[in-house]
């Protein structure tokens, strides 16, 4: 048996329920009934620290194959669109200072889902071997190792049946939900062109169009990929007893039992009589704002993921008091 490669094994999709069915539902609505949950996604190679004649660029007499040539021009655009839009967050008023504070908004509007999505490149994780259905990797010289990505879930919640279910059912809805937004966006960003004619401040609906494009596109292709790494049984539940201690010491206050602290005395009744006009949420939140900066701790993820797990608490809260709780 070969050992995988170090890299390999730190590769894992961790499983963060936010939303479930209340228990009081009949049976077969709660069964059927969409559960949120959101997938903190680590399924990327590191970038090879040195580069083979096949890595090299044609420049310096690599052949055209490999991920050099066109992982360069990707990371260069990613990373000249980024330095562009911090450079408008860092202006000093102005009308790039409200085009970034605006942006900012509409991302934190955009599907948890999404942009979790988003972030996974395809070229960057393990591949499928041509000879075979399994998904495999090589490191150096060393022989393919089976890719085994575990599905990290909490136990009382899930099991791990369910848990991969669950990712099934949500890629399952996302493929045909990009794909069409790709082709819709794509289609309404050259009625955007009449903007051009205004100076000095750039065609942001044209922009707007082929970001919102692509991000649909990304989040597609991951999707697909996702979908590619199920079929191959390449993603293996794993329970954390760890991750179940947090929803044990955070658990998640019902909406409806505290007011808004905007909420006034001479508010009082208006907001009961709103309240008992909505029909009472089918589903229980799972999770408190609270529990954020201690599972990024428990799995040492990334400071980016804070922003990213709160945006998905407060999302589940909305959709949870509003009715349509969405995959």
């Amino acid at each position: 048996m070969s050992i995988a490669p170090k890299a390999l094994r730190k590769m894992r999709i961790i499983s963060i329920p936010l939303t479930r069915p209340k228990p009081n539902l009949n049976p077969t609505i709660a069964q059927n009934a969409n559960r949120l949950t959101y997938y903190q996604f680590q399924i990327s190679r590191p970038p090879p620290t040195r580069r083979t004649d096949e890595e090299k660029p044609i420049a310096e007499g690599g052949e055209k194959k490999g991920w050099w040539p066109e992982q360069g021009v990707v990371n260069w655009a990613t990373e000249k669109a980024a330095n562009t839009w911090t450079g408008f967050g860092k202006a000093k008023g102005g009308w790039k200072l409200k085009v970034y504070q605006g942006g900012e908004k509409l991302v934190d509007r955009l599907d948890f889902e999404e942009l979790a999505l988003k972030g996974i490149d395809p070229k960057l994780g393990p591949t499928i071997t041509g000879k075979s259905s399994k998904l495999t990797e090589k490191e150096g010289d060393a022989d393919p190792a089976v890719i085994s990505i575990p599905l990290i879930y909490p136990p009382s919640l899930s099991s791990g049946s369910e848990a991969l279910s669950e990712l099934h059912a949500l890629i399952t809805h996302r493929i045909p939900k990009h794909r069409k937004g790709f082709y819709t966006w794509m289609v309404i960003a050259p009625f955007t062109a009449p903007f051009m004619i205004i100076p000095i401040i750039p065609n942001l609906p044209f922009f707007f169009c082929v970001w919102r494009s692509w991000s649909h596109y990304r989040a597609w292709r991951a999707s697909q990929y996702v979908e590619s790494l199920l079929n191959t049984g390449a993603i293996v539940p794993e329970a954390s007893e760890s991750l179940d201690k947090v929803y044990e010491q955070y658990p998640a206050s019902s909406p409806e039992a505290k007011a808004s602290p905007s909420v006034t005395s001479s508010d009082a009744s208006s907001v009961i009589n709103s309240t008992t006009d909505q029909a009472e949420p089918k589903h229980n939140i799972l999770l408190s704002r609270d529990a954020v900066p201690a599972i990024v701790e428990l799995f040492n993820l990334k400071p980016t993921t804070v922003s990213d797990l709160y945006r998905a608490v407060e999302q589940a809260r909305v959709r949870v008091k509003s009715g349509r709780v969405e995959l």
